[in-house]
């Protein structure tokens, strides 16, 4: 997308989430543009999926507009912009703005269950997982190019090409994973309301040399011991530290005394208690990872694929990230991500099968025609929530879709051949060229492109035969233009339509 593209899409969200006097803040993920608003009810919904750059939108803490990979990292600065320009007198929304092409109870529908999800994610529990997220989010883009440069590297090596260029593209590749503990320190301090730097000089015991000459529960510590674990609870002690600080000690004396005491108490505590009990847990996750893949991979890949998107749904998927980091920390790769993907691919043939049966709903297939190709390469939130979901019966058939998929890696697991992926965040075809494996290339990529078309085929055969009852049928295969209102099509029908009925 070109940089005119990218501001004059900026330009057409601004007034539609209520002008830049209702932005309260401004940020991305890989694929999201992240809003917070201070009036929600001035957003106009249909306008914003209108919008051919938009992908499908999310309500979750803040107000998410699914823009794609690559796409939302060259949006958000140009909206960022426009919202600094903006005057005191925002511009009013024009009142001729057009509905979503897709206007129909399906998007009501999907609202209402993002709405009410939104609602039912609101716990304690779920609420410091998305703290969580925020921690390693903003940490993928590095994990993503290292990855690449990784993978590229390796290929090289395999091949004994250029054998002079090489071991500089490893340090290119290692150097951030050599000191990713000091990032989720600086990030951790930061969401949790201390100074982020502090954050980052506790984290950096974990991965300094020098740590090699001490000793703890009887055992000699090595650098990177505990890793990313260990930094996050170094930072989260550093900040309960800091904040105890800043309130008991002298404002004369505070910016000695604090950061100070801040670094001493938290760095002793991580080096005599932390490092190595967070470097158990780690290892106990690859350990457990390893197990499970190698004794019950076919079942654990088909649960696992299977009950990823209602993971997704509840909030608990991001309980996983910290998981895959530690990981990629101790492999080099994250065995869970590729069968967590097929998720995705069972999404996609149940997308297929839905545009398949519904010959005469041109609302419908209009949706699933402009949200496929971000599909196939991993952005499911627009299928999800514009198709899938709101219908009922077709997101339990992408599931199994889903399940099949992950069934199929983890069947070659069990026989040895480890799929895994360099980094997080990508899926679909993006994966490819974050594959690794145990194995060589070639079988590892064989692997996981079987992996998706096993998705894809389930994904659409589960629904083409199961995901409709005749009565969906009959309600949802009326002949419904993608322009048309709902008001406007329930004067032109004698009987209104019954909404879509779910399981």
């Amino acid at each position: 997308m070109a940089p005119d593209k990218n501001r004059a899409t900026a330009a057409a969200i601004l007034p539609l989430v209520g002008g830049a006097q209702n932005i309260t803040s401004v940020a991305h993920c890989m694929t999201r543009l992240r809003l917070g608003l201070a009036d929600r009810s001035l957003v106009d919904d249909d306008a914003l999926k209108a919008l051919p750059a938009v992908l499908g939108v999310v309500e979750d803490d803040t107000y998410q507009i699914v823009l794609g990979p690559g796409t939302v990292a060259r949006v958000t600065p140009e909206l960022e912009a426009l919202v600094a320009e903006s005057s005191a007198d925002a511009e009013p929304r024009p009142e001729g703005a057009e509905h979503a092409p897709t206007a129909s109870e399906l998007a009501a529908q999907g609202a209402a269950i993002k709405e009410a999800r939104k609602a039912k994610n609101a716990t304690p529990f779920k609420l410091f997982l998305r703290r969580i997220a925020n921690i390693f989010v903003p940490l993928i883009p590095a994990l993503i190019g290292c990855g690449i440069i990784a993978g590229f590297n390796g290929l090289l090596i395999n091949l004994e090409w250029l054998p002079s260029i090489t071991p500089a593209l490893t340090a290119i590749a290692s150097g951030f994973m050599a000191l990713i503990a000091v990032f989720v320190g600086y990030n951790t301090a930061k969401e949790f309301g201390g100074t982020p730097i502090l954050g980052g000089a506790v984290a950096a015991i974990i991965v300094y040399a020098g740590v090699a000459n001490i000793e703890a529960f009887g055992q000699k510590l090595s650098p990177g011991q505990g890793g990313v674990l260990g930094a996050l609870g170094a930072a989260v002690l550093a900040t309960y530290v800091e904040k105890w600080c800043r309130k008991w000690v002298p404002e004369a004396v505070d910016v000695l005394v604090t950061p100070t005491l801040t670094v001493l108490v938290s760095g002793l505590v991580t080096i005599f208690g932390l490092m190595f009990l967070a470097g158990e847990v780690s290892t106990g996750i690859g350990t457990a990872a390893n197990w499970l893949l190698d004794n019950t991979g076919a079942f654990a890949g088909l649960v696992l694929g299977g009950l990823f998107l209602p993971l997704v749904m509840l909030g608990l998927h991001q309980a996983l990230i910290p998981i895959h980091t530690t990981l990629i920390e101790q492999q080099g790769f994250t065995v869970l991500l590729p069968i967590l993907a097929m998720a995705g691919a069972g999404q996609v043939g149940c997308a297929i099968a839905v545009y398949k049966r519904l010959r005469h709903n041109t609302s419908i297939r209009t949706t699933i025609k402009s949200a496929l190709p971000a599909g196939f390469l991993g952005v499911g939130e627009p299928l999800i929530y514009g198709v899938s979901l709101p219908l009922g019966r077709p997101f339990v058939t992408a599931c199994v879709g889903g399940a099949a998929g992950g069934a199929f890696i983890g069947f070659f697991s069990m026989l040895g051949d480890k799929v895994g992926s360099t980094a997080i965040g990508p899926s679909g075809w993006a994966l490819f060229p974050l594959l690794d494996g145990n194995e060589n290339l070639g079988l590892t990529v064989a692997i996981y492109g079987g992996g998706l078309l096993v998705g894809y085929l389930v994904g659409f055969l589960a629904t083409y035969f199961f995901g409709f009852s005749k009565q969906m049928l009959t309600d949802l295969n009326a002949d419904v233009d993608a322009g048309e209102s709902p008001t406007a099509r329930a004067e032109a029908e004698p009987t209104p339509a019954k909404a879509p009925a779910t399981v």
